[in-house]
């Protein structure tokens, strides 16, 4: 296969790759924590929390030894939260089976938690200058519009063709730059819609440009239409004006998260009659709903929900909450809520909650 273009892209990467606070090290835990940030998230988002989260857990070591709520918290708002607790588990095996040195191949990297077949070339070939592949969704794009790939690259057999592809042109001297330049041309130049062609360094090399078919790859199935569920959440006060706050279940979307607990509203009832059985099913508790709080919408990966938010009281007579479908539960102070990790739609509700109590003075 034709790699002319490598020395062109090096040269673009070389004088326009942007300056980015993981790219001033080869530290294998500093580019492991940004590649585990980097999934599925934006760059520009993610240098704030890269930094934040390196002045608090500054090694493996202070990492492994969190309490992993205290990683969550400095998680939140980041979202994809199971990132965040194999990101735990990993420092945790790093530390304490290797003696806080990371895995130095593609191969050893992928029996950590949390690093699959991308993560573990970017780390391999960016931390230990090893000739390994990455194929990630900037990557992607750029090889089927450089080799004009027809096919549907969201199917299991044109993924496999670009990873061979991937493996058979990463070149074995400088391969960290040469897979952060096909990522850093994806998001710069190769953009989804309405691509840089005439600022692309190796445009003339692109079968899809000669052929002005650039818009047209990469070739992909349209999305069924996302779900939409509405949700309720209760604002749940007991005698003592605190709040109930619960814990998701590790395995749940969130897992480890806290949130104003409620559910999904099923056909047939009101939103105050799913947020009673709801709070009956996961913490066995009465409650008397009251006045409408706020509603907050909210877009997941694969649906989107609106969610419900109702003042409650707590009665007493039903008994003392149980962790019954969640994993733990508290009584809070409005005050107390900042110590807590919840999801970016709980957190609008406290922005809420903190707007109304300002408020009062």
């Amino acid at each position: 296969m034709d790699n002319a273009f490598i020395h062109p892209l090096l040269n673009w990467y070389h004088a326009h790759a942007a300056a980015l606070p993981w790219r001033v090290s080869q530290d294998p835990y500093r580019v492991w924590l940004s590649e585990i940030m980097l999934q599925q998230t934006q760059v520009t988002t993610v240098i704030l929390y890269y930094e934040r989260f390196l002045a608090v857990f500054p090694t493996v070591f202070e990492l492994a030894g969190a309490e992993r709520d205290s990683v969550l918290k400095m998680w939140e708002g980041l979202g994809y939260y199971s990132r965040a607790r194999n990101l735990h588990k990993c420092a945790q095996m790093v530390a304490e089976e290797f003696g806080g040195k990371f895995p130095d191949s593609a191969e050893s990297l992928q029996q950590l938690p949390g690093i699959g077949r991308y993560t573990a070339g970017a780390i391999a070939s960016i931390a230990f200058d090893e000739s390994a592949p990455v194929l990630d969704g900037n990557v992607i794009r750029v090889f089927a519009r450089l080799f004009d790939i027809s096919e549907d690259v969201s199917q299991t057999k044109t993924k496999n063709h670009l990873w061979d592809i991937a493996e058979e042109l990463v070149p074995q001297e400088n391969p960290g730059d040469y897979n952060q330049a096909l990522m850093e041309l994806g998001r710069m130049v190769c953009k989804p819609r309405n691509p840089l062609c005439e600022e692309c360094p190796i445009r003339e090399y692109c079968r899809a440009y000669a052929e002005n078919l650039q818009d047209e790859r990469p070739v992909k199935k349209k999305r069924a239409p996302t779900p939409h569920y509405d949700v309720t959440a209760g604002l749940i006060r007991n005698g003592n004006h605190q709040l109930l706050i619960a814990k998701r279940m590790d395995d749940a979307l969130l897992g480890g998260l806290w949130e104003f607990p409620g559910g999904k509203q099923e056909d047939g009832e009101s939103l105050p009659e799913c947020l009673a059985r709801e709070l009956q099913e996961e913490l066995a508790i009465q409650v008397e709903v009251g006045a409408f709080f706020v509603k907050v919408k909210h877009a997941y990966t694969h649906f989107k929900i609106t969610l419900h938010v109702f003042e409650c009281e707590w009665l007493p007579k039903g008994g003392e909450p149980q962790a019954i479908e969640c994993a733990d539960w508290r009584w809070v102070t409005e005050d107390e809520l900042e110590q807590f990790a919840f999801s970016a739609a709980d957190r609008q509700v406290i922005e809420e909650l903190n707007a109304r109590s300002g408020m009062l003075f």
